[in-house]
């Protein structure tokens, strides 16, 4: 089979696209709320979420699977649909974690025909998105005055969420394996 054939076949209508959006932003709101859940059944509290970064993974996913447009506003939307809806993330958080998961699908999205293993894909994505929190959080530190921010909380939400940044490397490849060979 020829490469044409094969990037022919990996396009998605834009009916998919939009179906793969939705579902993407309802994991991406319902995910962390479970991880919630379960932190506070196990009484860890919401460091579930931290650790296992449940909201980064339908990001990511869909990203790589429709494309940038789908990655992009899953990212974008989902961080402020949870917020409306539970209060999560935090509102000082929240255009923090817009911008990152913004970043996270709309670069998952321009790698998606990008021949280069999956695995990689994924870790590029989250240097990327990680690189753009923190010049989020530099320019509202430095040109915003925002002095209660830390741009050492990059360092850290990544030392925390190592977990989840593995869970990513392993499931997100075994995930659009399983739905691209169907």
């Amino acid at each position: 089979m020829s490469t044409k054939s094969i990037a022919s076949q990996r396009k998605l209508s834009v009916k998919n696209q939009t179906l793969a959006t939705l579902v993407a932003i309802v994991a991406s709101v319902a995910l962390p709320q479970f991880f919630h859940l379960l932190g506070a059944a196990s009484g860890l509290g919401t460091s579930l979420g931290e650790v296992f970064l449940p909201m980064h993974l339908p990001v990511i996913l869909v990203g790589l699977f429709a494309g940038p447009m789908a990655g992009a506003l899953t990212g974008a939307v989902s961080p402020m649909i949870s917020f409306a809806l539970t209060g999560m993330p935090v509102a000082a958080m929240l255009p923090f974690m817009v911008i990152e998961l913004f970043a996270y699908g709309i670069v998952a999205g321009l790698l998606r025909e990008v021949k280069m293993p999956c695995v990689a894909k994924v870790f590029a994505v989250q240097i990327i998105g990680r690189v753009v929190r923190l010049v989020a959080i530099l320019f509202a530190i430095h040109l915003l005055g925002k002095e209660n921010m830390n741009a050492m909380s990059v360092l850290y939400s990544v030392k925390t969420g190592l977990f989840g940044l593995v869970l990513q490397w392993t499931m997100i490849p075994l995930i659009l394996y399983r739905v691209e060979n169907r």
